[in-house]
């Protein structure tokens, strides 16, 4: 019998091992599809987050013209921070008020610290939680797959010693198609799990590097709203004076 013909090949399998093929090939496709979806997503968020980030360069004095750019890197994790954390500070015409009536300045103060680094924490382990969508599946894949195969090799071996012993011969025309089954089935688990855990590996690297750049960017730009603030102060205090 010859195995060149992919329908040769499947009709000569045991009902079994076509079950185990139909569940392998089953999460090859999903976990490509995943695959794919990712490496698009991922691009297209390098891309905001460069871009949010260069705006933030050029216009960081500038606050409404940064607040209006951020608004349009939706999948910037840097930009959703900046976001989070102005959604939580007095507005301008807030601190003018503040300014010029002394007595409104204890209701309209800054934030402290700790809680605009709790917020900004919070914002980016969501952030994290969001870019490692459908990425258990890719683990799940590359954890159980090859024991799939492996049981449909099982099931060949079973199959091969069948044979010997229904014709009572070790020969090659009875151990050939259990051999060749259980091969089939180790190859299809292999084929499913190596893209997976590859691709896993990849993506939480990607995800580790990004999240390290937006805690930085959190670092910086929480230090420019605490210097912000110190000149708030000092002017709060000529005020008063």
């Amino acid at each position: 019998m010859s195995f060149g013909n992919p329908l040769e090949l499947i009709g000569s399998l045991g009902w079994l091992s076509i079950i185990i093929l139909v569940i392998l090939g089953a999460f090859s496709m999903v976990s490509w599809g995943i695959i794919v979806y990712k490496i698009r997503r991922f691009k297209k968020i390098t891309q905001e987050e460069d871009q949010f980030l260069r705006s933030y360069e050029l216009n960081s004095v500038d606050q409404l013209s940064l607040k209006a750019d951020a608004k349009t890197f939706p999948l910037s994790p840097s930009a959703s921070v900046y976001l989070g954390i102005c959604e939580r500070l007095p507005s301008s015409s807030d601190l003018l008020h503040a300014q010029t009536k002394l007595e409104s300045t204890l209701e309209e103060r800054f934030p402290n610290r700790s809680y605009l680094e709790k917020v900004a924490n919070y914002i980016i382990q969501n952030q994290i939680n969001h870019q490692e969508s459908y990425l258990p599946f890719l683990a799940t894949t590359g954890n159980i797959t090859p024991f799939i195969g492996l049981l449909g090799t099982v099931l060949g071996i079973i199959n091969a010693f069948r044979e010997i012993g229904v014709q009572g011969s070790a020969s090659i025309a009875a151990v050939a198609p259990g051999v060749s089954e259980a091969l089939i089935a180790t190859a299809a688990g292999l084929f499913a799990a190596i893209p997976a855990v590859i691709a896993y590996n990849f993506f939480l690297s990607r995800i580790r590097k990004l999240a390290f750049r937006v805690e930085a960017f959190s670092i910086e730009f929480l230090n420019s709203v605490e210097e912000s603030e110190k000149l708030f102060k000092e002017k709060e205090v000529e005020v008063a004076r």
